[in-house]
C-alpha cells in the first residue's frame, strides 16, 4: 500500500499533536504550490523557487489563511486553533510571532485533511492561492 493511500480516521488524526499535523501540512502545501507553479507556466528553476518560497513562507501562509479562514468548517477551525496555539520548539526567522502561529494553524489543517484522506477539500481551500 502506498503512503499516498493510507489514511487515519478523524478521531485518530485528532490524537496527533497539532505540530505533527503541521509538519505534514507544510509538505502538502509545498507540494501543492510547487506543482501548481510548474503546471501554470514554463519558468526557470530560480523563478520557481522564489515564487514557491514566497507562497509557503509563514507570511504567505498567514495571508492565505486570511483569505480562506471564513470557509473553514467548524472542525477545521478547531484544528486551526489547536495548531495556532500549540507550543512550538522553534521560532520563525522571517515572520513575527502572530504570523508564525497562524501559519502553523494553517499547516495543521492541511495535515489533518491530508491524513484523513480529504484531498478534494485541500484543493478547494488552496485552488486560489
Amino acid at each position: 500500500m502506498s503512503v499516498f493511500t493510507k489514511t487515519l480516521s478523524p478521531a485518530a488524526a485528532k490524537q496527533l499533536s497539532p505540530v505533527t499535523l503541521a509538519f505534514v501540512g507544510d509538505a502538502v502545501h509545498s507540494l501543492f504550490v510547487r506543482s501548481s507553479l510548474v503546471l501554470s507556466a514554463d519558468r526557470r528553476p530560480a523563478e520557481l523557487q522564489k515564487l514557491a518560497s514566497a507562497a509557503v513562507s509563514a507570511h504567505g501562509q498567514s495571508r492565505l489563511l486570511g483569505d480562506i479562514e471564513g470557509a473553514l468548517t467548524a472542525e477545521e477551525h478547531e484544528i486551526y486553533l489547536r495548531g495556532r496555539n500549540a507550543k512550538k520548539a522553534t521560532k520563525s526567522k522571517n515572520a513575527d510571532v502572530a504570523e508564525y502561529n497562524r501559519s502553523t494553524g494553517f499547516e495543521a489543517v492541511l495535515g489533518y485533511l491530508y491524513l484523513t484522506g480529504n484531498g478534494e477539500r485541500i484543493v478547494q481551500l488552496l485552488e486560489n492561492f
